[in-house]
């Protein structure tokens, strides 16, 4: 049964506990639940405290309840993160003590072959984090416009072979219909000169790129951790794990922007923006694995925590 191989390491773990400063009655969001990992060490420092646990993939939220079944004090909502005014408007809860995203792929979906997010398995071209809606990546790369694929490609993926990869997608797609993990494969190792084939693979990079898109990872990210830190009581914490540069490039002009007095351009005298500081930065530089998780797991490489502490 797909539950019982449910991935659920999570990342910067004692960095992230840590980070939220839990109080024992205070109210916690995890908006990533996944597979509960960060989420079950965050309610056994709760007494009279609650969790919100929220995410899209309805295995993931099985998985968690089971998981987290002897806590009487959780709350779980099948819903994008995205939603997160809404949710905390209809459980009539107007402000929080700590919030967690963590914004990778899980374990577990990328070593699903049937959800189609690896290039090391063979499986439908998916990629939704929720199944039951949205766009799937067949769908991107049987119907894009090979424009669009190749900016997709480019702006996401950051692949310099963009235009090749996009080109290579339409020309094998008007012979058959790409479905499957391993055509995509094939095409984006085709497209790319061999002498460009290093260590790891080719593909990461549009494989990545199709994956937000699916998703819509990046829309309205910025708005989102707005919103959060407005809901945060004082001294309540925001912590956002990343995985590549694009969302901690986000991420960290968003965290800038709020803990900044004056947002204006700097080639203005005199401020006219009032924009008033309402979070401080707790790390300036973003914390990343230490030596002993990197040996456990190789996927906390590129992961890195960003944490704000509302005034």
């Amino acid at each position: 049964m797909e539950e019982h191989f449910f991935e659920h390491t999570p990342v910067l773990l004692d960095e992230c506990i840590d980070g939220l400063n839990i109080k024992p009655n205070g109210i916690y969001v995890d908006g990533t639940l996944g597979g509960a990992g960060h989420s079950l060490h965050i309610v056994e420092k709760l007494k009279s405290g609650k969790l919100i646990a929220i995410d899209k993939d309805e295995t993931a939220l099985s998985v968690s309840k089971q998981r987290l079944k002897n806590f009487n004090n959780v709350t779980f909502v099948k819903s994008d993160f995205k939603n997160f005014k809404n949710i905390l408007e209809n459980l009539q809860i107007e402000k929080v003590d700590g919030i967690l995203l963590d914004l990778g792929v899980s374990s577990h979906q990328i070593d699903t072959p049937e959800r189609g997010f690896s290039y090391r398995f063979d499986g439908k071209l998916d990629m939704r984090m929720d199944r039951a809606s949205g766009i799937s990546a067949e769908d991107v790369v049987n119907n894009y416009s090979e424009s669009d694929l190749s900016r997709i490609i480019y702006t996401y993926g950051e692949e310099s072979f963009a235009r090749k990869i996009a080109q290579k997608i339409v020309e094998e797609r008007k012979k058959q219909p790409i479905t499957t993990t391993m055509q995509l494969k094939q095409i984006v190792e085709d497209a790319i000169p061999k002498k460009f084939h290093g260590q790891g693979s080719v593909c990461k990079k549009t494989f990545q790129a199709i994956r937000i898109e699916v998703n819509s990872e990046l829309d309205g990210l910025d708005v989102v951790l707005k919103d959060m830190a407005e809901k945060l009581n004082s001294g309540g914490r925001l912590c956002v794990i990343t995985f590549h540069s694009l969302e901690d490039r986000i991420v960290k002009n968003v965290f800038k922007e709020l803990s900044t007095n004056c947002i204006c351009d700097k080639s203005i005298p005199v401020c006219v923006c009032n924009h008033k500081v309402t979070v401080k930065l707790v790390n300036k530089k973003p914390i990343t694995a230490s030596a002993s998780e990197l040996k456990q797991n190789k996927r906390s490489s590129s992961a890195k925590l960003r944490i704000i502490e509302k005034l």
